[in-house]
C-alpha cells in the first residue's frame, strides 16, 4: 500500500472528529454537532474513493469533493467557536482541518 500523506492525515482527523461529536453530544448539542460529524468523517471516505478512482477526471472529481467537505467542517466548527454552545478548544480541530485543505 502506498503511503499518502492527505489519506494519513483524514483518517486521523476522523478518530478527533467523532470524539469531539460525543463531547458536543454531553453537552446537549445535538444539531451542529451532527453537521460536524458527517463533513469530517467524509473527507477521508472521499480521499479513499479518490485513491481507487478509475480515470483521473474520476480522482480530481473525488478529491475536489473531499476539498468541499473539509471546508463545509472547517465551517461548523468556527461556527461552534464563535456561537459559543460549547466551551470545549475547538482551536485544535480547526487548526487540522486547515491542514487538510492547504494540502
Amino acid at each position: 500500500m502506498s503511503q499518502s500523506i492527505v489519506r494519513e492525515k483524514s483518517f486521523a482527523f476522523a478518530p478527533e472528529i467523532i470524539s469531539l461529536y460525543k463531547q458536543l453530544q454531553s453537552e446537549k448539542e445535538f444539531v451542529l454537532s451532527k453537521q460536524m460529524l458527517r463533513s469530517g468523517t467524509s473527507i477521508g471516505a472521499n480521499i479513499e474513493e479518490a485513491l481507487a478512482g478509475q480515470s483521473r477526471r474520476d480522482f480530481l472529481a473525488k478529491m475536489s469533493i473531499a476539498s468541499k467537505e473539509a471546508r463545509e467542517t472547517r465551517y461548523w466548527l468556527v461556527l461552534l467557536q464563535q456561537s459559543k454552545l460549547t466551551k470545549l478548544d475547538l482551536k485544535p480541530a480547526i487548526g487540522q482541518v486547515e491542514s487538510l485543505i492547504r494540502i
